[in-house]
């Protein structure tokens, strides 16, 4: 069933583990690298996985089961967004802890310059092992190109690849060398074989460093149809019900494409229980946080669109899973309060206890995860597209906005004023918009402040696409989809200050 394993060899892993020597002192003052009480981090994201469609969310037809018992021993931050949810941007954030108009990929294909203090970074500083396997794309220099060690954002062990969607036919290139490696068979099946073997090698080696291991599958993207047959087979005909805002004429497509989609999503969750077993097998899993999200959704055809860029919940919402046996007890529990993709990298950060960045912009809420300070309902997590693009282009109904997603609420404006306002616990399906109605008055006028009051917070004069491209000076490509990286990100040309 599952493809050979990928094994690093011990020179591979030591390879790599050496380079935590060098950690600064400023790391080795939140915890010296022998104290193993420092939790191990193992990250690990789908690419175009929404948040309802999982068994524990509700979906009841896709199947997850491995997935489902893991969210009974975990923090489920049940209202995880992606505040741009498209797949460059949302991954400079990831790793940045900065907005788009911050690190200035707002767009696919662009490079993250080095000169920004990534995650990798800051856990390298802390005497950590980093690793980081499958899809990259931040790189801009080709989505099957080479990533040189000095673009690789201080992720120290690498089997990786810029960024392909042909899950059975691709490539990566490992920390040493520029030689593409194919991987056999379905990618997750031995991207997961890697880090499962990254992690029986650790715990072999007797590591005093503990680890924090990216590990980025390509799936459930599109194509939706390439899983292997055998997860096809477990959705026959009849055992798919669509959402309803799916239209009419969409039906026999969207069958297809849930069919195809969750198909994908078996295999992977098969791919975690795979990761839990070792996990197990190693003794890894009480003191190891483990992190289970998706760097944006799909519209699926829901409101007859397709894909991500847009400001639906099916785009937006992700799921956000964090498990930490030694520190949470296997205590589950929800919180509803909003998490937004520039925490991410803070809050990793906090629960490791390492320095976090003075330019970061997101917010630190690993004292929210252990128990030891109260979620903000109140947050409103910022959602926005700078410039849309390829499959969300302006001739596909494509349009700038910036907008606020609440526990209850979504509101954007355009660049001609207010556009959507949605209460999503009496409208979850977003089929009613209460832009301009008389009773959502003054619901209106809150959210616009509340969203004007961001904006000037952050800077964000909420330009045109074009012209915030014409003052980055990106060079666009005549199918609007991806940019020049040689022209590289000058924050200084933005509305935000220089903070990389």
């Amino acid at each position: 069933m599952r493809a050979p394993a990928f094994s690093p060899t011990r020179r591979d892993f030591l390879a790599s583990a050496a380079a935590t020597t060098t950690a600064s002192l400023m790391g080795q003052a939140f915890s010296a690298p022998g104290d193993s009480s420092r939790p191990n981090i193992l990250y690990v994201f789908s690419d175009q996985w929404r948040a309802t469609d999982h068994g524990y969310a509700g979906n009841r037809e896709v199947i997850t089961p491995h997935l489902d018992q893991l969210a009974t021993q975990c923090v489920n931050f049940t209202h995880a967004v992606s505040g741009i949810p498209v797949c460059c941007p949302h991954r400079a954030s990831l790793l940045t802890g900065k907005r788009p108009l911050s690190h200035g990929l707002y767009l696919n294909d662009l490079y993250l310059a080095p000169t920004h203090r990534s995650v990798a970074h800051c856990l390298n500083d802390a005497g950590y092992q980093t690793g980081y396997i499958g899809k990259w794309h931040i790189d801009g220099h080709g989505r099957s190109d080479y990533t040189p060690p000095e673009r690789r954002q201080g992720f120290q062990f690498w089997k990786a690849l810029e960024c392909t969607h042909d899950y059975n036919h691709s490539h990566y290139f490992t920390d040493r060398s520029p030689k593409a490696v194919p991987w056999e068979g379905y990618e997750p099946f031995p991207q997961t074989s890697a880090a499962d073997d990254y992690l029986r090698e650790y715990a072999r080696s007797d590591q005093a460093s503990p680890f924090a291991l990216f590990l980025s599958w390509g799936p459930p993207h599109a194509p939706y149809h390439t899983a292997p047959e055998e997860y096809h087979r477990k959705y026959p005909d009849g055992s798919i019900t669509l959402r309803g805002n799916v239209p009419a004429e969409h039906r026999e497509a969207a069958l297809k494409d849930y069919h195809g989609y969750y198909a994908h999503m078996t295999a992977l969750d098969e791919c975690m229980g795979d990761l839990l077993r070792t996990l197990e097998e190693t003794g890894l899993t009480e003191n190891t946080i483990l992190v289970y999200t998706s760097d944006h959704g799909d519209m699926l055809h829901s409101r007859g669109a397709m894909k991500k860029q847009q400001p639906w919940d099916e785009s937006l919402r992700v799921p956000f899973l964090v498990r930490w046996p030694s520190a949470l007890k296997n205590k589950p529990r929800q919180i509803d309060a909003p998490i937004d993709t520039p925490d991410i990298m803070p809050t990793l950060l906090g629960l490791a206890g390492a320095a976090i960045p003075d330019e970061v912009d997101g917010r630190d809420l690993s004292d929210v995860i252990l128990g030891k300070a109260a979620p903000d309902n109140d947050y409103a997590a910022l959602i926005t597209c700078p410039s849309p693009f390829g499959q969300w282009d302006r001739a596909r109904g494509g349009r700038e906005y910036r907008g606020l997603r609440t526990t209850r609420h979504t509101y954007c404006r355009d660049l001609d004023g207010p556009w959507l306002l949605y209460d999503n616990d009496e409208d979850p399906l977003q089929t009613r918009n209460l832009v301009g109605d008389p009773d959502f008055r003054a619901l209106e006028r809150e959210m616009n402040d509340r969203l004007v009051a961001q904006l000037e917070a952050t800077g964000d004069e909420f330009l045109p696409g074009p012209e915030l491209i014409r003052r980055c000076g990106y060079v666009v490509n005549p199918k609007n989809e991806t940019v020049d990286y040689r022209q590289p990100f000058n924050p200084a040309n933005t509305t935000r200050s220089p903070l990389g």
